[in-house]
């Protein structure tokens, strides 16, 4: 993925009887200027792994204007 600043965002562990559970997030955000067709349905393949799009893609307007400044979205990994 180019073009894109990928930031940790979260990771949530949680442990019961029977099984340990961890849920890793990232936070995306497009380059200026672009918006990446991904949507909430979307799944992304990221560093090997897959991930899904947690909630809707925030989509930022130029101030002043109808363009695309970016977009950002949380992708999230759940495992356990």
């Amino acid at each position: 993925m180019t073009g894109l600043n990928i930031q940790p965002n979260s990771q949530n562990e949680q442990a019961d009887e029977q099984r340990n559970s961890v849920v890793t997030g990232y936070r995306v955000q497009s380059a200026e200027g672009t918006a990446p067709d991904i949507t909430a349905a979307d799944r992304i393949q990221y560093a090997g792994l897959l991930y899904e799009v947690d909630g809707e893609v925030g989509v930022w307007p130029e101030l002043f204007s109808d363009t695309v400044h970016h977009i950002d979205f949380v992708m999230v990994r759940a495992t356990g």
